[in-house]
């Protein structure tokens, strides 16, 4: 039995190096429209909404927490948690209610 060796054919030349630089660009553009630019806008909703906390509002910390903001400072919130019980937590730790902070979570475990 003889092999026989079949000439391979010669890939045909890429005419287009612009169409694949096109492309890549596009599939950027998609990424960023799907992905990027709706967690940035998610981002901004809970900043302004972590700046617009004051005294007296109802909120849920990271951790669980179910708290009364009694102190807003700088950087930490001073949060009644129970009568004569306060604690210090930072502001970034802060959610609205129960149901933004499950929300959040879910969003953290898609990614």
């Amino acid at each position: 039995m003889y092999l026989q060796f079949i000439p391979l054919q010669e890939a045909a030349p890429q005419g287009g190096g612009f169409s694949g630089i096109i492309m890549i660009v596009l599939l950027l553009v998609v990424f960023w429209l799907f992905m990027i630019r709706p967690q940035q806008k998610r981002q901004k909703e809970i900043r302004k909404f972590r700046e617009g906390l004051s005294k007296g509002d109802k909120i849920v910390t990271a951790g669980g927490i179910y708290g009364t903001i009694t102190d807003v400072r700088e950087k930490t919130f001073v949060v009644e948690i129970t009568k004569g019980v306060s604690i210090t937590i930072d502001k970034g730790s802060v959610y609205p209610s129960a149901s933004e902070a499950a929300q959040d979570a879910q969003q953290n475990q898609q990614k």
